[in-house]
């Protein structure tokens, strides 16, 4: 058999699996399960077994398990609470004053979790009903929290960033850092399109900002931002070490749970039962990822016994397009996947077959799986099965499916127009990770 036709065959398995609504980690231990016998034989299960172990045994992979416990950790002891009233006071009098809210929390939120999902959730909860009744436009608000909890994946610490920075082999420290600015541009890019609307439209937003926003004192802003500081040190625990060169991903994982267990006793809201609760959490969902994760390095070494990687590259290198073109189609896979089924599982399913094009490509590594983690993110967002859209959707029932599709494509196009941008200039993901060494 061919090495294209094993190729083709396998992913077209694991599509169907996915879409038949198969646990990730079932879907890819079922696929590679029956190419080991078919392929290698029986003797090949061995290398299954060592999968496994290599993958557990990589020490950069710890960071994964600590970002989760972190994010249960603020999560779970309520100390968003106490940033999002206090967000909320420091925002000034500023037409449509809750749109900025919504983007300066995301931004918060997703540097402190990293989910997108959670994000959308709350943010959907929290802030959608009270903006509805103060007379912002439904669907801006709908999609900006949608878009704005897309960011989450995108600026550090960010989960999806360490799985793809491991696989990829690629730094995840510089991959990390490199999320920084191209996360505050699409977030300027949000902005720049809510008050550019406003401006022409100025019924999208309430037009007493004196009303809406209340009497807020100097007084009760300075509290305000006093009750933020201890915010700061989870930031610094996690992002500020990385970027000093104090200490590694997996080791900033760890200081940032140090910092969340610190905010959480500040606030006074640290218990054991939180903290198990927590563990609980994060030690499940650290489990699965890991086990998707052995799943993926097996299937690498089925790629390479094939031949199939080498076949591709060699195809690859062969086609008669420049860098652009070939950037273009790599990014439009994972973007159309992405409509269909979960991250995870196309990160998982792309990044073997990608990494060695990007080597012979001669593209920055850290440029392009920055390029390919926000165009999975947007996946995420992109009809028909965004997951982060289903998240959204679940906490505000008065919208419709239709209605969520709807009000998040113009933020779809805005997220294209950010990734054109860091296609055009480089720079926006190669600056920082290459100032920080």
């Amino acid at each position: 058999m061919e090495w294209y036709t094993i190729l083709l065959l396998g992913i077209a398995i694991l599509f169907a699996l996915f879409l038949s609504g198969a646990p990730i980690f079932l879907a890819f231990l079922f696929a590679i399960l029956v190419g080991v016998y078919f392929i290698i034989g029986p003797a090949g299960f061995p290398m299954f077994a060592n999968s496994i172990l290599d993958t557990v045994s990589i020490t950069s992979l710890a960071s994964i398990p600590l970002f989760i416990l972190m994010g249960e950790l603020l999560f779970r002891s309520g100390t968003m609470d106490v940033l999002f009233d206090s967000i909320d006071k420091l925002v000034g009098r500023v037409r449509g004053r809750q749109y900025v809210l919504v983007v300066v929390l995301s931004a918060v939120f997703g540097a402190l979790s990293g989910v997108a999902m959670a994000v959308a959730a709350m943010l959907g909860r929290a802030i959608m009903p009270g903006m509805q009744v103060r007379g912002y436009d439904r669907d801006i608000a709908a999609g900006l929290i949608v878009g704005g909890a897309s960011l989450a994946p995108i600026i550090p610490p960010s989960l999806l960033a360490v799985i793809v920075g491991s696989i990829a082999e690629v730094s995840i420290s510089k991959l990390l850092v490199a999320g920084v600015v191209p996360g505050l541009l699409l977030g300027g890019v949000f902005l720049a399109y809510v008050f550019a609307r406003i401006a022409f439209n100025p019924d999208l937003a309430p037009k007493s900002v004196a009303a809406e926003r209340g009497d807020v004192t100097v007084s009760e802003q300075i509290i305000a931002l006093v009750r933020t500081l201890p915010f700061v040190i989870v930031i610094f625990a996690v992002m500020g070490l990385i970027m000093m060169g104090i200490a590694t991903p997996s080791e900033s994982a760890a200081t940032g749970v140090v910092g969340a267990l610190l905010t959480a006793a500040i606030y006074r809201n640290l218990s054991f039962k939180m903290i198990w609760n927590s563990l609980m959490a994060a030690a499940t969902v650290s489990a699965m990822i890991l086990a998707i994760m052995a799943m993926s390095k097996m299937f690498t070494q089925l790629l390479a016994f094939t031949g199939a990687t080498s076949e591709l590259v060699q195809l690859v290198a062969n086609l008669d397009v420049g860098p652009t073109v070939m950037l273009l189609i790599m990014l439009a896979v994972p973007f159309l996947l992405c409509m269909f089924i979960d991250t995870i599982a196309v990160i998982l399913l792309t990044i073997p077959i990608y990494q060695p094009v990007v080597t012979g490509m001669g593209f920055d590594p850290v440029w392009f799986w920055l390029l390919f983690l926000v165009n999975i993110t947007l996946g995420a967002i992109t009809p028909p099965f965004g997951y982060t859209l289903f998240a959204f959707k679940a906490v505000v029932p008065d919208m419709t499916i239709s209605d969520v599709y709807r009000a998040t494509w113009p933020f779809v196009l805005l997220f294209l127009t950010g990734i054109g941008l860091i296609i055009a200039f480089p720079g926006i993901a190669t600056w920082l990770p290459n100032l920080v060494g």
